[in-house]
């Protein structure tokens, strides 16, 4: 009897392992589609602008997942457990955001690699997982490929605005990283309606703020081009919450890294950008960091599955 319940358990946690690592592979997808519909944005528009714009178009494709999803109930509780999240959110975007008006998206998406080694800490800090000594290690290895990936360009009239470009891309990227954290803290508990509607109405009502003070409206051409960044970072939030209700913050970590082909593809394809041999380095260095740290053989074998859980009343 308890040999067949150990197996049970076991393929449980295998099919919890693969499908989150499917649900989190598309929302990297998207992510970096997304990021390619922002940097044709703010190539006219404001960044602040269009990091509330994607909050606000995002807000309303949330919205119809959560129509459709049953109107799962938004308890006090929650967004109170949503507005610290909210707030690290708001901070993460609008750097990013900003960044990508300075930077390569090839180049700034591999120094926010170092996103996903910052996840296990910040998960030791938040959510009290245990930190392995191979993560410290993976951890330095991976800084040292983010400046392996942002030497070698060419200095210049803009070389100010790039270092600065670079410093923003790192705040984000700690940003993020704790953002991350808090989401596998909720996701389960939550449902992926919930946390896709929080996800979006929280941070924007933030960035509305600043934004509603000193920026200028978008021109009526680009409503398409909003409609569509709406529609990825409902999306991927989406399969975000998924992924992350069934493994933990460091198992899903190195999906992250899928980006650099995303972005590379699109960078080159949209916007004329051909990533420097160092960017292909760095990123070279940092995935085989976040990999190595990561490895544990049968890691998640020997863990009970997660399972996603909500109230009665609330379809998953």
């Amino acid at each position: 009897m308890a040999a067949r319940r150990h197996s049970r358990d076991m393929s449980l946690a295998a099919g919890n392992h693969t499908k989150a690592l499917l649900f989190g592979a598309v929302a990297i997808a998207l992510l970096c589609a997304m990021d390619g519909v922002i940097k044709h944005l703010v190539a006219t528009n404001d960044s602040l602008v269009v990091t509330l714009g994607r909050y606000i178009f995002g807000a309303g494709f949330a919205f119809a997942i959560w129509l459709r999803s049953g109107r799962p109930a938004l308890t006090r509780e929650m967004l109170k457990a949503h507005g610290l999240r909210g707030i690290v959110i708001a901070i993460s975007a609008s750097l990013f955001f900003w960044c990508i008006s300075v930077l390569p998206l090839a180049e700034l998406i591999t120094i926010c690699f170092i996103a996903p080694l910052l996840v296990p800490f910040v998960a030791r800090a938040v959510l009290g997982e245990k930190i392995r000594p191979r993560s410290m290690a993976a951890a330095l290895l991976g800084f040292a490929g983010v400046i392996v990936a942002s030497a070698g360009a060419e200095t210049g009239e803009f070389d100010r605005m790039r270092m600065l470009g670079i410093a923003g891309a790192v705040g984000s990227a700690v940003t993020y990283a704790l953002s991350i954290t808090l989401l596998r803290g909720r996701a389960g508990k939550d449902g992926p309606a919930v946390v896709g509607v929080l996800s979006s109405v929280i941070p924007g009502a933030i960035i509305a703020v600043p934004t509603l003070a000193t920026g200028e409206l978008p021109p009526a051409s680009d409503l398409p081009a909003f409609l569509l960044l709406g529609a990825f970072a409902a999306a991927c939030m989406w399969f975000f919450a998924r992924a992350y209700a069934c493994a933990e913050a460091q198992v899903l970590a190195p999906l992250e890294y899928t980006a650099l082909i995303w972005a590379a593809i699109i960078g080159f394809v949209f916007f004329a950008e051909v990533p420097r041999p160092e960017v292909f380095a760095g990123a070279v260095i940092i995935i085989g960091a976040c990999l190595w740290g990561a490895h544990e053989p049968a890691l998640w074998r020997t863990r009970k599955p997660v399972v996603e859980t909500a109230p009665a009343d609330k379809p998953v």
